[in-house]
C-alpha cells in the first residue's frame, strides 16, 4: 500500500502509469519516499480550507489511481485539474522556485572565482546551474499544464537542432511564447546555454536578471548610442562559448498589442514599408548587429512562427492553473551564408522575412495549421525530476512545521495556521 502526499499526487498522476506499483524504479524514490519521510501526517483537508469534504476525496483518488479503466482515469484527471487550481499547491510551487533560485544564484556567485583561471569551466558549471532553474518553468508548461508543442519543419532541419550555434527569431504575441521557446531548447539540450538580448531593467530582477548576469546575457537600454559598446563587447565574448547556444531575438522589440500595432504600421507607412497584419515592424539594428558580431560562430538563423490551436490566448496564470494549450511552431532554417552581409541589405532581408511570417500567420488563421510536415518531440523526464529534487529538499522542513502545528494540539496554533490557508484560498 502506498501513502501519497497531496503535493506528490499531481506528479504521480502526470506520469504515464495506471497504478503506483508500475512506476519506473528510478522515479519511485523521488516521489514515494519523500511521502514516508516527511509527509505521513500532513492534514489532507488543508488543501481546501473552506471545506472538510476534501478528506473524503483522496481515498477515492488513491483507489482510482490503483484501479484500471476509463472511468477511474477520468475521475483521477478531474481531481488532478482541481488540485492544480488550489492556492496552497501553487504557493508551494512558487516557494520552491524562489528559494531554489536564490540558492542557485548564491552558488553562481561562488563560481566567479573560477573566471580568471578557467573561463570555460565557469561557463559549463553556470550552464547547468541555470538549467536547474529554467527547467522548473519548463516543467510547469510540459508536466503541470500538459501543453503540447508541435513543430512544422523538415527532417533535415530537426537533425541540426542542438548541434550548432544559431540565432532564433520568434514572434512576440503571447505571454508564454518564451516558455514555448524554452521547451524546445530543453528538448534539444540547449536550455542552460540559451541566450537573449534582454532589457537592461531585467538585470535588477532577482532570480531571472541575476541568473542571466552569470550567463553573460547581453543587456541593452534600447538606445543605440548608449548600447553600442556594451552590445559589441557582450556579443564578442560569446564567440568562444563552449556549449551550443540558441540566441533568441524578439525583433519586434515588444509584445504585440492592437495599439502598438497601429503605431507600428504608421511608422511602416512613413518609411514606405509593406504593412504587416499579425506582427509589429521589426527593429533591424539588433538583428544586424548580432549577426555581424557572431559571424563565424553562428551557422544559421532559425525563424520560428508561433500560434495556438482554436484561437487560444495562453497566459502564465493559465499555465499555473494547469490549463492545457496546443502550441504550433513553424520553423525554417536559413544558413548564415545565404543572408546578406551588407547592413542595409540584411535589414531588407529581415523585413522580407517578417512579410513571410505574416503570410504564414494568415495561412494558420484560415486553415488552422501551418504548411509542411510535423514532428512532436517527446518531453523529457529531466525537468520533472529536477523539480522533484528541489521540492523534496526545500519542502521537508516546511511541511514538517505544518505537521508539528497540527499534532501539537495547540488550538491557537492550529487556528492561526488554518486562518492563513483560508485567507490564501
Amino acid at each position: 500500500m502506498f501513502i501519497v502526499s497531496p503535493f506528490a499526487l499531481p506528479f504521480l498522476l502526470l506520469c504515464p502509469f495506471k497504478s503506483p506499483s508500475s512506476l519506473p524504479l528510478f522515479t519511485t524514490p523521488l516521489v514515494i519516499l519523500p511521502t514516508f519521510t516527511f509527509l505521513p501526517r500532513f492534514p489532507l483537508f488543508l488543501l481546501h480550507p473552506p471545506t472538510l469534504s476534501s478528506l473524503s476525496l483522496f481515498p477515492q483518488v488513491l483507489s482510482s489511481v490503483q484501479r484500471r479503466g476509463g472511468s477511474s482515469v477520468a475521475a483521477a484527471m478531474g481531481l488532478l485539474a482541481y488540485l492544480k487550481t488550489q492556492f496552497v499547491l501553487q504557493l508551494l510551487l512558487g516557494f520552491v522556485f524562489v528559494v531554489s533560485g536564490l540558492i542557485i544564484n548564491f552558488i553562481q556567485l561562488l563560481t566567479c572565482v573560477l573566471w580568471p583561471f578557467n573561463k570555460q569551466l565557469y561557463r559549463r558549471i553556470n550552464t547547468r546551474l541555470s538549467y536547474s532553474l529554467w527547467s522548473q518553468l519548463v516543467m510547469l508548461l510540459e508536466w503541470w499544464s500538459g501543453t503540447e508543442c508541435t513543430l512544422y519543419t523538415d527532417k533535415a532541419t530537426v537533425e541540426k537542432f542542438g548541434t550548432e550555434h544559431v540565432i532564433i527569431i520568434l514572434n512576440h504575441n503571447y505571454e508564454i511564447d518564451f516558455l514555448c521557446g524554452w521547451t524546445m531548447c530543453e528538448r534539444y539540450g540547449v536550455l542552460g546555454s540559451s541566450k537573449v538580448l534582454a532589457k537592461h531593467e531585467l538585470l535588477k530582477v532577482p532570480l531571472i536578471g541575476w541568473t542571466w548576469y552569470f550567463l553573460e546575457i547581453v543587456f541593452c537600454k534600447r538606445k543605440w548610442e548608449e548600447d553600442r559598446d556594451t552590445v559589441f563587447r557582450g556579443l564578442d565574448r560569446l564567440k568562444d562559448y563552449p556549449e551550443f547556444m540558441w540566441f533568441l531575438l524578439y525583433c519586434e522589440g515588444t509584445r504585440f498589442t492592437e495599439k502598438k500595432h497601429q503605431i507600428s504600421m504608421e511608422v511602416a507607412e512613413n518609411k514606405g514599408l509593406p504593412k504587416l497584419k499579425y506582427h509589429l515592424l521589426p527593429r533591424t539594428k539588433g538583428f544586424t548587429t548580432t549577426l555581424k558580431c557572431l559571424k563565424g560562430t553562428v551557422s544559421a538563423v532559425y525563424d520560428v512562427t508561433l500560434n495556438f490551436k482554436d484561437h487560444q490566448v495562453p497566459t502564465l496564470l493559465g499555465i499555473i492553473n494547469g490549463k492545457k494549450y496546443m502550441a504550433d511552431m513553424r520553423i525554417r532554417r536559413f544558413p548564415v551564408d545565404e543572408i546578406p552581409e551588407d547592413e542595409k541589405e540584411c535589414a531588407n532581408w529581415l523585413h522580407k522575412l517578417y512579410q513571410e511570417k505574416d503570410a504564414l500567420q494568415e495561412h494558420y488563421h484560415k486553415e488552422g495549421t501551418f504548411p509542411g510536415p510535423t514532428i512532436t518531440p517527446p518531453r523529457r523526464l529531466w525537468t520533472l525530476l529536477n523539480f522533484l529534487f528541489w521540492a523534496t529538499l526545500l519542502l521537508s522542513p516546511l511541511i514538517n512545521f505544518a505537521c508539528g502545528v497540527v499534532v501539537s494540539g495547540s488550538p491557537l496554533l492550529i487556528l492561526g495556521f488554518s486562518l492563513f490557508l483560508i485567507i490564501g484560498e
